[in-house]
């Protein structure tokens, strides 16, 4: 957990919703709204000269979008988590933001008690679905992909090398805890019953 408060950013193009982030952060113990970007670009460069712990990014944005910036968010602070606030509801579209490495995402019609539990679950190093997603996820077709987040396929890529929880938990900064949801996670969405079968499964779709 952070000693500190949460450093968060907000990357949306609509006024609304900046106003409605940062009246809902406002008076938040253990948070601080420390920027509001209406484009990715800008956003960018301020987290490029600043620590953020946690961005709230839009995908539908003016000039570069939110997945693009997201990639490149995780380049410039791998450790900066992403949690994607969008009204696109398409399987396909929330699949490459989370490839992107995005460890949450939301529908903009979310709560704020929803807001403020998904950062809190991505702060400790989980993930944060609405549970619309969660559907739109679950019932995709069965021949898709599995769509994994950035840090389950940490985690799978570590697993491969034979890390035990504990290891891996010291690797990535999360509790054994954690680390164990994430396996039973990949188990799940792999469709298999133990480790050796998932990265078999894994390294035969290109995952690892």
């Amino acid at each position: 957990m952070h000693k500190e408060s949460l450093k968060i950013i907000i990357i949306d193009d609509h006024p609304v919703v900046l106003q409605g982030f940062s009246y809902m952060l406002a008076n938040i113990a253990g948070m601080e709204l420390v920027g509001e970007f209406a484009d990715a670009d800008t956003g960018l460069a301020f987290l490029r000269t600043e620590h953020v712990d946690i961005v709230l990014l839009d995908i539908n944005l003016p000039g570069k979008n939110g997945i693009d910036a997201c990639e490149e968010i995780q380049a410039i602070n791998p450790m900066c988590k992403v949690i994607a606030i969008s009204n696109l509801n398409e399987y396909s579209i929330i699949q490459r933001m989370l490839r992107a490495g995005a460890s949450g995402y939301l529908l903009k019609n979310a709560s704020s008690d929803e807001v403020l539990d998904a950062i809190h679950q991505v702060a400790c190093g989980g993930n944060a679905l609405s549970l619309n997603v969660q559907t739109i996820i679950d019932s995709a077709h069965s021949g898709d992909l599995p769509v994994i987040t950035r840090r389950e396929k940490e985690v799978l890529q570590l697993l491969s090398q034979g890390l035990s929880s504990g290891e891996i938990g010291e690797r990535i900064f999360i509790s054994p805890l954690t680390v164990e949801s994430h396996r039973r996670n990949l188990l799940q969405k792999f469709k298999v019953v133990n480790v050796a079968a998932l990265i078999h499964k894994a390294m035969e779709m290109k995952y690892i």
